[in-house]
């Protein structure tokens, strides 16, 4: 498997483990729709949380979630517009990142950045 594909799962389950150590409630991990995808979907206090996760081994181009631009909050969006519609749901959503950011020696800073976020209706 390609490197940057391992390094992606392995900050998605260090996301998944913090955000269940916070007390959400995970309810999909990598969820499809068409060629759309949410990393995780949590679920706490009545407000479904769509997360995107962004793990880098270095921050030369800039910290892991400088690269959810415009075009990716479109997308978490759209994805989130299907699931919301799937499951019926009325109430609060907020739109999350999680960067994970290794160094050399394979330590890890996580951030969670809640409420990141807002697409834009266009």
């Amino acid at each position: 498997m390609a490197q940057h594909l391992d390094l992606g799962r392995k900050g998605e389950s260090l996301a998944k483990a913090h955000l269940e150590n916070s007390g959400y409630e995970i309810l999909d991990e990598n969820w499809t729709h068409g060629k759309l995808e949410v990393d995780l979907i949590a679920y706490k206090n009545k407000v479904i949380i769509f997360t995107e996760v962004k793990t880098r081994t270095g921050n030369g181009f800039g910290e892991p979630e400088d690269f959810v631009d415009r075009r990716k909050q479109r997308l978490l969006a759209e994805a989130a517009d299907e699931y919301l519609y799937l499951m019926n749901h009325q109430g609060e959503v907020r739109f999350d990142i999680i960067s994970v950011l290794f160094d050399q020696k394979n330590n890890f800073v996580l951030k969670h950045i809640e409420d990141a976020f807002w697409p834009d209706a266009t």
